[in-house]
């Protein structure tokens, strides 16, 4: 969806408990995260790959100005909840990336979450050990 009053396309990205709202703006290639740098939020390089993967498969590095506020999860989730919003945004601005973004699968967002611990059990899967006597 395009902000009427800031010109901005806006989205939302979610992975695990994480949720982002992604603003893009045609601009340099500035990446912001909650008020910081990207490099300084997600503090990891592999996060930072993984939140500008969307730019690399498309060829749109530098071509864009990303404004984005992230909550919940950590920050692995954060970086792939990122990665969702900036690929949907791409698609909303520009509908011929859909098949690249499509066909590498930075479309579909990631269902999978923690599973629930259960009762009589320390965990989601683990039991207490067995005493035969």
């Amino acid at each position: 969806m395009i902000d009427k009053t800031t010109n901005e396309i806006v989205s939302t990205g979610r992975r695990k408990d994480a949720s982002a709202r992604v603003r893009l703006t045609p601009g340099s290639g500035k990446f912001i995260v909650n008020g910081r740098e990207v490099k300084d939020y997600l503090m990891r390089d592999v996060l930072v790959q993984l939140a500008n993967q969307p730019f690399e498969m498309t060829g749109t590095v530098n071509k864009f100005d990303v404004r984005a506020r992230c909550a919940g999860g950590g920050l692995t989730g954060q970086a792939g909840a990122l990665r969702l919003g900036i690929a949907r945004a791409l698609v909303e601005n520009d509908e011929n990336l859909h098949t690249i973004l499509r066909r590498s699968g930075l479309l579909t967002r990631d269902a999978r979450c923690v599973e629930r611990k259960k009762y009589g059990q320390p965990g989601a899967r683990k039991r207490f050990q067995f005493s035969k006597r």
